[in-house]
């Protein structure tokens, strides 16, 4: 994870297109300029970017579904719910499957769990939009780093 960066997904374990599911791995750096005012003195990885982690699964098994055609955009989270806290140097384990795909819409249900306890899980609501051809090369070769066929 580079949180100031956004970027969330370090590694995907899998991916099963017929299935529609991804399991990936995040790792939670031993220190980010996040954890400064989150919380000083009890560093914690904030809900958001559990949220964010979540989306960023999803968005990936949707990318490669659709083969980078169409990008799928955050419009909604639902039912989100955190069940333990995170901290520095904690690694972990999302999973995301498609539960709705289909007329410019996709849903998928995420979750992330840590040495198998689950942390958290949402249901999340995409927009699917034509592949923004700027965007088309650097979402390649992040997809390639993490692992996933682009």
């Amino acid at each position: 994870m580079r949180l100031e960066y956004f970027e969330m997904i370090d590694r995907v374990v899998s991916i099963d297109h017929e299935a529609g599911r991804i399991a990936a791995r995040a790792n939670v750096p031993s220190a980010s300029p996040v954890f400064e005012g989150h919380f000083p003195g009890r560093p914690l990885l904030p809900g958001v970017l559990m949220t964010e982690t979540m989306a960023q699964a999803s968005g990936y098994l949707l990318l490669s579904k659709m083969g980078f055609a169409q990008m799928p955009f955050l419009m909604g989270v639902d039912k989100a719910r955190f069940r333990d806290f995170v901290g520095p140097d904690v690694v972990l384990d999302v999973t995301a499957e498609i539960e709705h795909e289909g007329s410019g819409y996709a849903v998928t249900k995420a979750s992330i769990s840590a040495g198998g306890k689950k942390i958290a899980d949402a249901g999340l609501r995409f927009r699917v939009m034509p592949f923004p051809a700027e965007m088309g090369p650097l979402m390649r070769e992040r997809a390639r780093a993490i692992g996933l066929e682009a």
